[in-house]
């Protein structure tokens, strides 16, 4: 039986790299994050009113470090931590140091089956100045939705997916079963805060960040091509979420999807479903991927254009700046 999930927003990310000075210039003149001081060999940047949003650790060994899920309150932390106890979860209860790092009032920390570290926090702590994007850009879509959306590569889905869904509650919005098992997962009104892709492989795949304009995305797009080899999928929309984004590669091997547009559900009414039509509707070509691979998507998404498929037309709301517009 599915646990109710005390979980409610993908908080921050954390990446392990000692590649310090190639993420600050890949985050702010790039993605357009602001890059906080920091000491020591760590590099934080902001997004929205946080204080941070993607820590950058300085250690050896690139990849993810850890993700940060938000909870509500105290109580809300105190629960998920019995939960997982009583499930004979090893959960260890951060010191202040750690969550003054943080800048959280408190937080658990725990690893997934598959080794992969999770923390779980409440009360993040606000910035007192505004944010300041590392180039221009209308804002960051995040707000009660999060700061976006995390990947990760998988040896076994049917392993982790009793401790994702049945124990920390995350919900199924769609899944894939061919030509290997993909399934997404909400926690509010982001179609998916988090996914799984059964590759056979371990670790991120990449995260996503969300804008408040496709001008934001399209302009981010031609800077990424002006740099030898940092596009990863070219510029296309997504059949589940609706996003319109493309994907660079990363200093640490994954990617970063930069999107506009994803699609809001009504998490009481949603119902989980399988998927058939591939991920795309166009675009998205995979220009890592060998040819065959490649032709293979290719297929997907003219079948998908065959049938006439496409997202509905919509406007596109942006918490953040609907509340910095408000307060001025």
């Amino acid at each position: 039986m599915q646990a109710t999930s005390e979980l409610t927003a993908l908080g921050y990310i954390g990446v392990r790299s000692a590649k310090l000075e190639d993420w600050t210039a890949y985050a702010t003149r790039l993605l357009g994050m602001e890059r906080v001081d920091r000491a020591g060999a760590v590099q934080a940047f902001r997004m929205d009113d946080r204080k941070q949003r993607l820590i950058v650790t300085g250690d050896e060994g690139e990849g993810l470090g850890f993700l940060g899920w938000e909870v509500e309150d105290a109580a809300a932390l105190e629960a998920l931590a019995a939960r997982l106890e009583a499930n004979r979860v090893e959960v260890r209860r951060a010191s202040r140091r750690l969550a003054d790092e943080r800048h959280v009032a408190d937080l658990i920390l725990f690893n997934d089956p598959a080794g992969n570290r999770l923390e779980v926090f409440h009360g993040p702590a606000i910035a007192s100045d505004p944010f300041q994007p590392g180039r221009p850009i209308s804002g960051f879509r995040t707000g009660p939705l999060g700061m976006g959306h995390a990947v990760l590569n998988v040896e076994n889905v049917d392993w982790l997916l009793p401790f994702y869904r049945d124990l920390l509650g995350f919900h199924i919005s769609d899944y894939g079963l061919k030509p290997y098992k993909l399934y997404f997962f909400h926690i509010n009104g982001r179609h998916h805060s988090f996914a799984m892709v059964g590759s056979g492989k371990k670790g991120m795949h990449h995260f996503m960040v969300e804008l408040c304009s496709l001008d934001d995305v399209g302009q981010g797009y031609d800077l990424a091509q002006l740099e030898e080899g940092r596009v990863a999928y070219t510029l296309g929309r997504h059949t589940n979420d609706y996003m319109v984004s493309y994907y660079s590669h990363t200093p640490s091997g994954f990617f970063v999807e930069y999107g506009w547009g994803g699609r809001v559900i009504d998490p009481a009414t949603w119902q989980p479903h399988e998927t058939f039509d591939g991920p795309s509707f166009w675009g998205h070509e995979r220009l890592y991927m060998p040819p065959e691979q490649r032709a293979r998507l290719r297929d997907m998404r003219l079948s998908a254009a065959a049938k006439g498929l496409r997202a509905p037309m919509r406007v596109v709301d942006c918490p953040w700046l609907d509340a910095v517009i408000a307060s001025e």
